[in-house]
């Protein structure tokens, strides 16, 4: 948006100008005469039907604009000349009273006005007061020097922000809002849309370069932000540039009226206008606001278009009032007799016209009463003949213009630290006519704005910056409330099994399926379940050490729930992966209670070291399609540390080897046969695999779905329970149901026993698993003293012929040797020794008596075979844990080879 403080000047600075004119004499005498018809129109009027006091006033003003073509003084003295007559027809004690104007020409130079005032004070007669004043830098250098000249000064121009400082510029009243008074307009109506972005252009001069320290004052105290300050004495559409390039949307211009179409231009050429600029038009002075000039490249439709929405700040010129004020006159009867009067005399509208008609009225009055205050002192004084001091004077005179408060035809007149109170105009530029749509009042400092004559080019007011909608993603209460409510059907589940499992502990089926272990594997659902609970509440509802809190809560639930669960799935599988092992029980609990062991001592160390913290996480902002100056951006609310991404690594590291171990393990026993279909081996390799599965999609879905709550605690509360629910259904249903249709059958006929035969036969299966390990070692010994044998009855052959035979027996023994199976060892040692008495049978019978001879053998034979025979089958197996008899049964004897079981 831009704001133009500019338009028509008010206090111009003519001093270059005027030196141009003096160079051209024939101008100068016009102006000259002029001035001297204007003095005598002024002091020399009808002759009054009474005597009036006169009251002299210095009137300071340039006399020419500088160019030569207008006369400054003379678009004012009609509305001068219109108060005086107006003044002599008022009663006392204002009739009683004439004011004569003594016209200095100041030319806009503080050197040769302040030539002119002490020449006119020298001259006489006695001054009081000091009337007009235009130019900027005279006006500054006079009031500076009122107080020691004894003079007040009324002005009909606006005053500088510079000169509000009352210790320097205490005698100066003006009649025109000081730009101070502009810039506090600019400043509320940033504050009423909340503009808190803007920029300003200026363009150089004294009064606007005042201005804009001013303004800048004023937005550094409402904490507006200036973004850049361009200035226009280079190329205007550069300065614009720049602007826009760093996106600023309100643009404070500070440029005289003739600059006001070339920016124009470069505004249309820039795009710098339409719902994104709102402008706001205004100036210091009353005339109104015209795009004048055209330019090359822009025409007039092109400057309008661009500056159509625009709002211009301008000062009151006429009052809204159709009361008669204190003249008597209607603010619209003074402009018809202005007019009417400027007309005769051929002379332009000047801006201050009704602010020159009030100035009279101001001095006419305050030195009327200080006429009548000072009569009646010296009158009714103790002391006659006594007059009052200029001191005593001049207080009396300040007083009195402090004290001013009448309707004039601009408003009310009154006076606060010498500032004129009225209001300023905002009026909407709309097509190719202003519509007034608010003011502001600079007695009250409250602007007031018509809502519905207010147009904007967008749906709302421009903004100042690009909106950035910040939001908080986070769960909402219907998908929590489905979350949950699974969570909580999979822990009555869960509760309902636990139950069932406690309360049929002594089941036979539950007993070999190592009931024992059931309880820890629903224990460790239980925990995963109730994270689910856990992490759908929403951290912005809760104080920040509870969020914390249930970060921690969250995790240890779910860790230790997923260790207890696959830990015991890991300890079963390996039971049936190898049977043979000894106290099998107490291994498996080992196991569980060692991984269980690792994870706590890995949390724990979290925890301590690195402990959750609820971060918030920003995410990408979003353009929405349909409004492009609105983007959202989001954020939420994560568990997190320092260090998540190594102890996340630290937790996957050592359980991924089990995972793999334990997928590995029971893969290789999903065929294997179980005592009974309710504990099948292929439900447990199912179970081992889903947690394997969900374990790896859990960790990456959380990971990749972490900036986002709502999804990923969908997916991470999907996966939990659905392995969660697969677990139970494989491991619990078969046993469930199983029960639940046969609850009251017993064990089979086949292995029915009482009490004190299970606890028996438990001892039983211990020492035949000991027996069988020793019976193991026995064949070990038995195989090494055969080979032993056999290498020194081979050693001691000495003919090629039975060598050959040794080699054809040989022969035989491989051959033997494949058939037998587990007793080739045997057969092979056997055959060596006959094959090698064979060979020796050629050279010499042996003697009856030989270590080799034929009955010796044979004597070996019938003690060795039967010992052979019993050794070697456990050797092969084992005698089997689960029989009844050491020997009572085939099942005793069981060969596992390549996962398959023979008997």
């Amino acid at each position: 948006m831009l704001i133009l403080l500019s338009g028509q000047p008010l206090m111009k600075d003519y001093s270059s100008r005027e030196q141009q004119v003096s160079q051209k004499m024939g101008c100068r005498g016009r102006v000259q005469v002029s001035t001297l018809l204007l003095v005598c129109c002024l002091l020399v009027g009808p002759v009054p039907a009474q005597v009036r006091h006169p009251l002299p006033v210095l009137w300071m003003m340039p006399v020419s604009s500088g160019s030569g073509g207008e006369n400054l003084t003379a678009t004012v003295a009609p509305a001068v000349q219109l108060a005086l007559q107006d003044l002599k027809r008022q009663p006392a004690p204002l009739g009683n009273y004439e004011i004569q104007l003594q016209l200095l020409d100041s030319q806009c130079d503080p050197a040769e006005s302040l030539k002119a005032l002490f020449d006119a004070m020298w001259a006489g007669p006695k001054y009081l007061l000091l009337f007009g004043g235009v130019c900027p830098s005279v006006t500054a250098f006079i009031a500076r020097s009122l107080p020691a000249l004894n003079l007040l000064q009324v002005s009909f121009a606006a005053s500088s922000p510079s000169l509000s400082n009352r210790k320097w510029y205490g005698n100066l009243f003006s009649m025109v809002p000081s730009d101070r008074a502009l810039n506090q307009a600019t400043v509320k109506l940033l504050q009423r849309y909340k503009w808190t972005r803007v920029g300003i252009v200026t363009q150089e001069g004294p009064r606007l370069s005042e201005m804009k320290k001013d303004l800048l004052r004023q937005l550094l105290k409402t904490d507006v932000q200036v973004v850049s300050t361009e200035s226009l004495s280079e190329d205007v559409c550069n300065s614009l540039r720049r602007l826009k390039e760093n996106d600023v949307r309100i643009i404070i211009g500070l440029f005289e009226e003739d600059s006001a179409s070339e920016v124009f231009c470069c505004v249309y050429r820039l795009n710098m206008f339409g719902p994104q600029y709102q402008w706001l038009v205004a100036d210091g002075g009353a005339a109104g606001w015209r795009l004048g000039r055209h330019l090359s490249g822009c025409t007039a439709d092109s400057l309008l278009t661009a500056a159509d929405g625009s709002i211009r700040l301008s000062m009151r010129a006429l009052s809204n009032s159709n009361k008669p004020g204190v003249s008597g006159r209607t603010p619209q009867d003074y402009q018809d007799s202005y007019l009417r009067q400027l007309t005769s005399d051929g002379s332009k509208v000047s801006p201050l016209h009704s602010f020159a008609y009030d100035s009279v009225w101001v001095a006419a009055s305050a030195l009327s009463q200080v006429m009548e205050a000072v009569k009646l002192r010296e009158k009714y004084s103790s002391q006659r003949n006594t007059s009052v001091s200029e001191e005593e004077v001049q207080r009396t005179l300040l007083d009195a213009l402090k004290k001013t408060q009448f309707e004039g035809v601009t408003g009310p007149v009154s006076f606060r630290n010498g500032e004129r109170m009225t209001w300023i105009d905002l009026i909407q530029f709309q097509g190719s006519s202003g519509v007034s749509v608010g003011d502001f009042n600079t007695s009250t400092q409250q602007l007031r704005l018509i809502n519905h004559l207010i147009k904007f080019k967008g749906p709302g007011p421009a903004r100042d910056q690009v909106l950035v909608l910040v939001q908080r993603q986070q769960v909402s209460l219907l998908l929590y409330s489905m979350v949950s409510s699974a969570a909580a059907v999979t822990i009555f589940i869960t509760l309902t099994l636990l139950l069932f499992t406690v309360i049929y502990h002594k089941h036979w089926l539950l007993r070999r399926s190592a009931g024992s272990q059931d309880e820890l594997l629903l224990l460790g659902v239980l925990l995963s379940s109730s994270s689910v609970l856990v992490s759908g509440l929403d951290g912005a509802s809760l104080s920040p050490p509870t969020a914390e809190l249930l970060c921690s809560v969250r995790l240890w639930t779910l860790s230790v729930g997923h260790t207890v669960v696959f830990a015991v799935l890991f300890a079963r599988t390996w039971r049936i992966y190898s049977p043979g092992s000894v106290k099998q029980t107490q291994r498996d609990v080992c196991l569980v209670l060692w991984m269980l062991l690792l994870d706590v001592m890995v949390l724990t160390f979290w925890q301590i070291l690195d402990p959750l913290r609820r971060v918030e996480l920003q995410l990408r902002p979003q353009r929405k399609s349909a409004d492009q100056d609105v983007v959202v951006r989001l954020y939420c609310e994560r568990c997190s540390s320092i260090n998540m991404e190594l102890w996340i690594t630290a937790v996957c590291g050592y359980k991924a080897p089990l995972l793999v171990l334990g997928c590995l393990m029971a893969w290789s026993i999903r065929t294997l046969q179980v005592d009974h279909p309710a504990v099948s081996s292929k439900h447990l390799t199912l179970s081992v695999f889903a947690v394997m599965l969900f374990s790896v999609s859990g960790v990456s879905a959380s990971l990749l779905t972490s900036h986002n709550p709502p999804v990923q605690l969908c997916v991470s509360s999907v996966l939990i329970l659905c392995c969660n629910l697969l677990t139970l259904s494989w491991l619990f249903g078969p046993k469930f149901f199983y029960v639940c249709l046969n609850g009251g059958e017993r064990q089979p006929l086949s292995q029915q026993q009482p009490p004190s035969r299970l606890q028996a036969e438990d001892e039983e299966r211990e020492k035949l698993s000991r027996l069988n390990q020793q019976l193991k070692n026995q064949t070990d010994q038995l195989d090494a003293e055969i080979e032993t044998i056999t290498m020194q009855l081979c050693e001691t052959s000495e003919s090629t012929a039975a060598e050959l035979k040794l080699h054809r027996c040989t022969r035989g023994r491989d051959q033997a040797s494949t058939t037998s199976g587990s007793v080739r060892s045997v057969t092979w040692s056997h055959e060596a020794q006959v094959c090698w008495e064979d060979g020796q049978s050629d050279r010499k019978p042996a003697s009856p008596d030989a270590i080799n001879s034929p009955e010796h053998v044979r004597r070996r034979l019938s003690v060795q075979l039967p010992i052979l025979h019993h050794s070697y089958l456990p050797a092969v197996g084992g005698v089997s844990t689960s029989s009844s008899s050491l020997f009572g049964s085939q099942d005793a004897f069981v060969h596992r080879d390549d996962n398959f079981l023979f008997t």
